[in-house]
């Protein structure tokens, strides 16, 4: 095989707005929030209507970095991955209950033939009518434990903080069908427990929260929280971790744990996750049963489960980085590594040019799973300083420098560590070993 393509900074399309502009309030005059000011002036994100973007190519890299790690976590607990239209017809939602229920943040529309659609928020009716049309389903093949990644649609009143509250948006939805409500319960705590796995995955600080279960209905619910100054939801913490809870759950006259009689804290948090046991709300509508094994139709217990992926994206940038420097979780950066050349006109330009680029393939021969993870930034007319200053606005994990050292012999390289904040001087032996521990997914 050839040498890998170099990838360079110069020909990415990502519209670096390095210099904040973006930083200011939206163009309507909308409150922004640090991970919408860092994702615009990143390039990251372009605003195309109000509470609709287009995600740029690193983007769309991370959000399919993201999809991974979640589909080893739902394929771990049994999940099978399916697609479903986001044009569901009007008739299902009828007879749910919900077409009604929801009002105006669905997105409605007729078509030619004055029939009514919406376009899918979420997929419960589309997934019960899907399982109820197998006619021939045995108890022997539960649980069922379908998920998609799909593209999802609200009418928000008011988008706004970018990707946190947008119109469009990407979820992964998951829909569960057991045997029983026993069944169900376990199916329930199984999969809580992979979105826990999750986000310690992605060394994201969360927390489970008692939640309502508001249009989706069933009888229990849970939130999955990123703390944040700029959440939507406020939450109420025992601070020996016996209890937690979304405020619209909870009596406000009772601010004592009902475990331990401690006074709650209470927090701000984004929501990134929501868990529901549906009992047979879905499926006593659509009569989406299975053949017993007394050979008696029964119907199904069902779950949902559903992750924002794109507010996860924004919620870890929120909370992760600084006023003006882009962290992601390290594990779905968009590149894990960047190699900054030196300035042109330096004395170490020539050397220091053939050397780097020469490290640039070292590593990807030695860690071929990072070979499509590094870019060359190639504006040698900037000076390094300023484009480890664009480095760190983007968040690499790894920012690789040839500077005054790269023409000692053997070659020290400069290392900046962006998520232990270690500057290091390595040869190219200690930087393809600090490299062996850098996860892609």
């Amino acid at each position: 095989p050839g040498r890998v393509k170099r990838l360079l900074l110069s020909q990415l399309f990502q519209p670096l707005n390095l210099q904040g502009e973006a930083a200011g309030e939206g163009k309507t005059g909308e409150p922004t929030c640090r991970s919408q000011k860092l994702m615009l002036q990143a390039g990251l994100i372009h605003p195309s209507s109000p509470g609709c973007y287009s995600y740029m190519p690193p983007t769309v890299r991370a959000m399919e970095k993201l999809i991974k790690v979640i589909d080893e976590e739902m394929q771990a607990v049994g999940g099978q991955k399916l697609n479903m239209p986001n044009l569901s017809s009007a008739e299902l939602w009828r007879a749910s209950g919900r077409w009604d229920r929801m009002g105006p943040e669905l997105f409605r529309l007729v078509d030619r033939h004055g029939k009514d659609y919406c376009l899918g928020p979420t997929h419960e009716e589309a997934v019960t009518e899907l399982v109820a049309a197998q006619s021939n389903l045995s108890y022997k093949q539960l649980p069922l434990r379908l998920y998609q990644v799909t593209r999802k649609f609200r009418d928000e009143p008011k988008p706004r903080f970018g990707l946190l509250r947008s119109r469009e948006f990407y979820m992964k939805d998951m829909y569960t069908f057991d045997a029983s409500e026993e069944a169900a319960q376990q199916t329930y705590r199984l999969v809580c427990d992979a979105y826990c796995s999750l986000f310690n995955r992605l060394g994201l600080r969360f927390v489970k929260v008692q939640a309502a279960t508001g249009n989706i209905g069933g009888t229990m619910s849970h939130e999955f929280q990123l703390p944040a100054d700029v959440g939507e939801d406020r939450l109420l913490l025992c601070p020996s971790g016996h209890f937690a809870a979304n405020v619209e759950t909870f009596n406000e006259e009772q601010m004592s744990c009902p475990t331990c009689g401690e006074k709650l804290s209470q927090t701000r948090g984004i929501e990134v996750g929501h868990t529901f046991y549906l009992g047979t709300r879905y499926s006593s509508v659509s009569n989406a049963v299975f053949c017993s094994p007394d050979n008696k139709p029964q119907l199904a217990e069902m779950g949902c489960y559903g992750l924002g992926v794109t507010r996860i994206l924004a919620a870890s940038i929120e909370v992760l980085s600084t006023e003006d420097s882009i962290r992601w979780p390290s594990l779905i950066a968009p590149y894990q590594l960047c190699f900054i050349p030196p300035k042109r006109g330096s004395k170490e330009e020539k050397e220091g040019a053939l050397l780097l680029e020469q490290m640039y393939d070292d590593v990807a021969e030695a860690l071929p799973h990072l070979a499509g993870d590094s870019v060359l930034d190639d504006r040698t007319q900037l000076t390094i300083g300023k484009r480890l200053k664009d480095a760190n606005r983007l968040g690499y994990p790894y920012v690789f420098i040839a500077g005054k050292r790269v023409c000692e012999d053997p070659p020290v390289f400069e290392v900046w560590n962006q998520n232990t904040g270690e500057v290091l001087f390595l040869t190219k032996e200690g930087v393809i070993e600090l490299l062996s521990k850098a996860q892609v997914p």
